[in-house]
């Protein structure tokens, strides 16, 4: 393992391009946030085709809002974990450029990052599917303590989670930027998912393509990856964090 890690740390530190953080449900973990599909997961408990595609939102907002409420207590206690706050270390470093995240709770940003593009949309702010007008979380709070749909303020219709759905296509431009900052990196880092799902299983795809050397951070890493660390990224992140600190990072502004 450690030469492993000295190989990953290397790789994130010598770019001459930048590095390119992927993550995904597997970041969140240990803030609390259990995947959908996991043991302890919403899917256990609500029929995803039922309560997660967007037709059945259409048909029936108000059912899908009592599979929301519970998201929502989830959401609400968590905090950002050593994972998320060594990726947005990593930014201070000047090593991590952009975060390409398939998660919509924000942790991100509450642990510092700032570049980062959410491909799924965010849990933040909520959307009227009739006449595109939002709300934030901080807004309509009381609605969602008392567990009501909240609604929208311009024509009464329920607000939806401005997180993507199934049935839903991601956000263009998001899609758009995360091609675009993978083409131009020289590391891809993906943390915590297996990017397998389309239109995200592109993107290592289009960083390798690009020439980009990839490093993988997961459980039981899947990936075609450069180089892989096996094991729950709020313990291994950390750990090569602490190996960059002692490395000096050489590589340019992004152009």
């Amino acid at each position: 393992m450690t030469d492993q890690f000295a190989a990953a740390a290397r790789a994130l530190a010598a770019t001459d391009r930048g590095v390119v953080s992927l993550t995904g449900a597997g970041v969140s973990l240990a803030s609390g946030i259990p995947t959908f599909r996991s043991d302890d997961g919403l899917w256990n408990r609500y029929d995803p085709v039922e309560y997660g595609h967007i037709e059945a939102f259409k048909r029936d907002p108000e059912k899908v809002w009592r599979m929301l409420f519970d998201l929502d207590e989830i959401l609400e206690q968590a905090r950002p974990n050593a994972a998320h706050r060594a990726i947005a270390e990593l930014e201070q470093l000047g090593v991590v450029t952009h975060v390409l995240t398939q998660n919509a709770d924000g942790l991100h940003q509450r642990a510092g990052s700032t570049h980062v593009v959410e491909l799924h949309g965010s849990n933040r702010t909520l959307v009227c599917l009739t006449c595109d007008h939002r709300r934030t979380r901080e807004e309509v709070r009381g609605t969602l303590t008392a567990r009501t749909a909240p609604r929208c303020t311009t024509c009464e219709e329920v607000l939806k989670p401005d997180a993507v759905f199934f049935g839903e296509p991601l956000p263009r431009q998001a899609l758009r930027d995360a091609h675009d900052a993978v083409e131009r990196c020289s590391t891809l880092l993906v943390v915590g998912t297996s990017a397998e799902v389309y239109p995200v299983a592109d993107l290592p795809q289009l960083a390798r393509v690009a020439g980009a050397t990839i490093v993988e951070v997961n459980p039981e890493p899947v990936l075609p990856a450069d180089h892989r660390l096996a094991g729950p990224a709020e313990e291994l992140l950390p750990q090569l964090v602490a190996r960059i600190r002692d490395t000096e990072p050489h590589h340019e502004e992004p152009r």
